[in-house]
C-alpha cells in the first residue's frame, strides 16, 4: 500500500511538473496568441480601440482586422516567436509589432514607404530624439517622414456583462451632414450611415470619394465612441443624440496631415495633396475652413471638429445643401474623343489602349492609388466583377498614380496586387501631382478612385467617383446596382465592325 501511495505521488509530480513544462511551451506557439483581442493604437494622443483576431500557426498563422463587425483585411504574413508577434500588412506597408507578456501584447504600429531593417534607428528628424518606438508618434505627410510609429497594445476580449442601457436612442437609418465650408473637393455635405443593434452600432461618413470605414461601439454615458481601424483611416468619432433630432459628431482623432504651403515654398508636394484632395487646387476646390476648426490643422471642412447631422427629410426642409453626385461629380470634356493611354506595367511593359486585349471590349479604367484606402475597397470588389464578366468582354485597366519613392521599387503595388488577387492589367501611371496631366479628359478629376466605364468603341459612356464600401450599407448596394448595369449595358452593344475582339485568355495576378 505504501509502495502503491508513493509511486502515486511521484505521478503526480511528473504530472504537475509535465503540465509546468507545457504550459511553458504553450506561451511560446501560436495557441498563445489565438483568438480574438480588444487592440488599441495611439494616433495624435487618440487611443483607438479595434478588434484584432489571430488564428492558424506556423506559415498559416494570420491577423484579421475587421470593418465594424465584418472580417475586412488580413496581414500578409504573420510570425509569433520568442513571444514576439509580428503582423505584417504589406498592402498598406503596415507592421504590427508586439511582445506578449503576463497575457498582454505591447509594441508599436508602424507604417512606412521604406520600412527600416532596424526599426529603433533611424528617427524622423521631427520626432523625439528621446522617445522609444512605442512612443513615437509622428504626423504623415506625403514626400516627408519615412514611417510613422505609433504605440500598441492589446487584450483577450471577454464579453461584457453589463446590462444594454434602457435609454438608448434610435439613430439607425441614413442622415447628411451639411458642411460650413467645403471640403477641398467642393462638396457642401456629406452622407452618415448608421446601421444600428440596440445599444451597438456601426456607422460611416460618406464622402464623394468614398467611406471612413465602418466606426464601430456601444450606447455608453448618453453618446456613442466609435472607432474604427482596418490598416488605414485609424479613428474615433463621438456621437450625441440633440434635443432637436439631430446628431452630433466629434471626430477625435486619426491621421493629421500638415496644412499646404501657402507661400508657395513646396509645389510639387502642394500639388500632390491638391491631386489627393486633400488641398484646394485650382480644379475647382474650395477655399481653406478656419484652422482652429480642423483636425490636426487640417484646411478642408471634411476633417472639422464637430459635424451636425440631420434626417434627409429635415435637412432638405431647412434648405440645406445635398451631398454631390457620385456620377456627375466628375465630368467628360468630349463625349465623342477617345479614351486613350500609354502607361507601364508593373514589369516596365509599355501598354495602351491599342493593345489588343482591350479592343472591341468594354473597358472599366480607373484613377487609383495603393496609399488610398478607398481603393482598397474598390480592389476587392471589382476582383470580383471582373471574375464574373470577364469571359462576357470585360476588361479593367488600373491607372494607378503613386508617390515618387513608391514607384523606384512599387513594393506597396506589388504586395496589393498579389494580397486581393488581382488580375486585371495593372498600369504604373506616375505620381498623384501629375494626374490632370496623364489623364487630361475629364473635369473635376480629384477623388481617389475615379472609375470610368468606356465603350467598345473606346470612348467614355459614365463615370463614378470614388467608392462606397459596404460600410455604406444601401449606397454600397446602389453602386453595385449601378455598376452591374453600366457593365451589362455596355456589353450588349456591338463592337465596331472594323474592330476585331479578343478573346479573353486565362492570366496571372498582376499581368
Amino acid at each position: 500500500m505504501r509502495a502503491f501511495t508513493k509511486i502515486a505521488g511521484r505521478a503526480v509530480t511528473f504530472a504537475v511538473f509535465g503540465a509546468s513544462i507545457a504550459m511553458a511551451q504553450s506561451t511560446n506557439t501560436a495557441a498563445a496568441v489565438d483568438g480574438r483581442w480588444d487592440a488599441s493604437l495611439v494616433s495624435q494622443g487618440q487611443v483607438i480601440p479595434f478588434r484584432l483576431d489571430i488564428s492558424g500557426s506556423g506559415p498559416a498563422l494570420k491577423g484579421t482586422l475587421f470593418d465594424g463587425s465584418r472580417p475586412n483585411d488580413g496581414t500578409t504574413s504573420a510570425t509569433f516567436e520568442a513571444n514576439k508577434l509580428v503582423l505584417k500588412l504589406d498592402q498598406y506597408q503596415t507592421t504590427i509589432i508586439a511582445t506578449l507578456q503576463d497575457g498582454k501584447l505591447t509594441g508599436s504600429v508602424i507604417n512606412t514607404r521604406i520600412l527600416p531593417a532596424n526599426v529603433a534607428a533611424p528617427k524622423p528628424a521631427d520626432a523625439d530624439a528621446n522617445a522609444t518606438d512605442a512612443e513615437r508618434l509622428t504626423k504623415v505627410e506625403f514626400g516627408e517622414n519615412p514611417y510613422t510609429s505609433s504605440s500598441f497594445q492589446a487584450v483577450r476580449h471577454v464579453e461584457s456583462a453589463e446590462a444594454e442601457p434602457a435609454d438608448v436612442p434610435p439613430i439607425g437609418g441614413s442622415w447628411i451632414i451639411p458642411l460650413s465650408t467645403p471640403s477641398a473637393k467642393g462638396e457642401n455635405a456629406f452622407r452618415f450611415i448608421v446601421e444600428q443593434k440596440g445599444a451597438y452600432v456601426e456607422a460611416s461618413i460618406l464622402r464623394v470619394d468614398g467611406d471612413t470605414g465602418a466606426y464601430s461601439g456601444s450606447y455608453k454615458d448618453g453618446k456613442w465612441v466609435l472607432s474604427h481601424y482596418d490598416g488605414g483611416r485609424p479613428g474615433v468619432i463621438e456621437v450625441t443624440a440633440a434635443a432637436d433630432g439631430s446628431l452630433e459628431i466629434a471626430q477625435r482623432g486619426g491621421i493629421a496631415r500638415k496644412p499646404v504651403a501657402q507661400d508657395g515654398s513646396n509645389p510639387q508636394a502642394n500639388r500632390r495633396r491638391q491631386a489627393a484632395g486633400d488641398a484646394p487646387s485650382a480644379n475647382g476646390d474650395a477655399p481653406q475652413a478656419a484652422a482652429s476648426d480642423i483636425v490636426g490643422a487640417q484646411d478642408s471642412g471634411r476633417f472639422s471638429r464637430k459635424l451636425i447631422a440631420y434626417r434627409p427629410e429635415v435637412e432638405r426642409a431647412k434648405g440645406l445643401p445635398e451631398p454631390d453626385d457620385y456620377k456627375t461629380h466628375t465630368g467628360v470634356r468630349d463625349p465623342n474623343e477617345v479614351f486613350k493611354f500609354s502607361f507601364p506595367d508593373d514589369h516596365g511593359r509599355l501598354v495602351s489602349n491599342d493593345d489588343p486585349r482591350f479592343k472591341g471590349k468594354v473597358v472599366i479604367a480607373m484613377v487609383t492609388g495603393t496609399w488610398c484606402a478607398n481603393c482598397h475597397d474598390e480592389a476587392q470588389y471589382l476582383v470580383q466583377l471582373y471574375a464574373k464578366y470577364r469571359s462576357k468582354g470585360l476588361e479593367i485597366v488600373a491607372l494607378d498614380f503613386e508617390e515618387p519613392d513608391q514607384q523606384k521599387g512599387l513594393s506597396r503595388e506589388q504586395a496589393f496586387v498579389k494580397h486581393y488577387g488581382v488580375k486585371y492589367t495593372y498600369l504604373i501611371a506616375g505620381d498623384r501631382a501629375q494626374v490632370w496631366e496623364k489623364i487630361p479628359y475629364f473635369t473635376n478629376l480629384n477623388s481617389w478612385p475615379t472609375i470610368i466605364f468606356i465603350g467598345r468603341d473606346g470612348k467614355v459612356k459614365a463615370t463614378h467617383t470614388g467608392f462606397a464600401s459596404p460600410a455604406s450599407g444601401e449606397f454600397y448596394r446602389q453602386l453595385d446596382v449601378e455598376f452591374t448595369s453600366n457593365v451589362e449595358k455596355l456589353l450588349a452593344e456591338k463592337a465596331p465592325q472594323d474592330v476585331t475582339v479578343a478573346r479573353a485568355v486565362p492570366v496571372k495576378a498582376g499581368q
